[in-house]
């Protein structure tokens, strides 16, 4: 329950009892081994997910074979495949966990139920939404606008030990360069 306050309270900081009570009964805790999948690749989607502990990512494996990460997910972040969800479609991309994952699990039915009924649940809904495009419009803008070095850059700034959490070839994804490209970037970074 504190977790959730702490993390509810990012949102908005002044809530009732109710609302808490009531969002830990939607929500079910969940364990996650590293490598497990959350959401399968075309799977029609029923739940959210706010990760407590662990990196998630959501990807998809283009033609050639080759995973493309969207986006990385660290503690405190909540996630879905949201277009799937509204839409009531197959998901575009898999979800799995980079490591380890404690994670809290609630049905998106459910909480649209609430949002309609109880302003303070509409107000975290909205935040949440505001959120998720605000994380994705800055990866549209990074890829376009920053060079490979100045996305590593961010990423470290904002993830200072991701290196020591998951595997360069996922770094490199997230980015969108080859592992060859990360090494290079990386070597000249440290070097200075």
């Amino acid at each position: 329950m504190d977790f959730l306050k702490t993390f509810t309270e990012d949102y908005f900081p002044s809530q009732s009892d109710a609302f808490a009570e009531k969002l830990s009964n939607l929500l079910t805790k969940k364990k996650f081994k590293k490598k497990e999948i959350i959401v399968k690749l075309k799977e029609i989607p029923s739940k959210f997910y706010i990760l407590k502990k662990g990196i998630v990512r959501s990807y998809i494996v283009g033609s050639q074979g080759k995973e493309h990460i969207k986006i990385l997910y660290t503690k405190n972040n909540i996630f879905a495949p949201m277009t799937a969800l509204i839409k009531k479609k197959p998901s575009l991309y898999s979800f799995d966990c980079l490591t380890d994952c404690e994670i809290l699990e609630g049905n998106y039915t459910d909480l649209l139920a609430l949002t309609n009924s109880n302003l303070e649940f509409s107000i975290l809904y909205s935040k949440i939404l505001e959120e998720m495009y605000v994380r994705t419009d800055n990866k549209i803008h990074d890829l376009s606008i920053l060079n490979a070095t100045e996305r590593f850059k961010k990423l470290k700034k904002e993830k200072p030990t991701i290196e020591n959490l998951i595997k360069q070839y996922h770094i490199a994804s997230y980015l969108n360069i080859t592992p060859t490209q990360l090494s290079r970037i990386k070597k000249e970074n440290y070097s200075k």
